[in-house]
């Protein structure tokens, strides 16, 4: 993992909006791919087997679920 990519932007989960919330999970869940897969050569060459198959798509907006799920907590809902 490189030593200057922040997984978790600005080290807070803590957000105004749940818009707001959504657009950071989307954010982390990009950081996850970056950092799994850091040539960004290769990211490129591989996007348009993830853009044409259905179940890698689904896998993906699972991921950001699962990141909006944490942040919504950290967010006691918005509450």
């Amino acid at each position: 993992m490189s030593d200057q990519t922040q997984l978790i932007p600005g080290n807070s989960l803590i957000t105004k909006t749940p818009e707001e919330g959504r657009a950071l999970a989307v954010k982390m869940a990009r950081l996850i791919i970056k950092i799994t897969q850091p040539d960004a050569e290769i990211r490129e060459k591989l996007r348009p087997n993830y853009a044409n198959d259905a179940a890698m798509l689904i896998a993906i907006g699972q991921t950001v679920a699962a990141e909006f799920n944490t942040i919504a907590k950290a967010n006691d809902y918005w509450k």
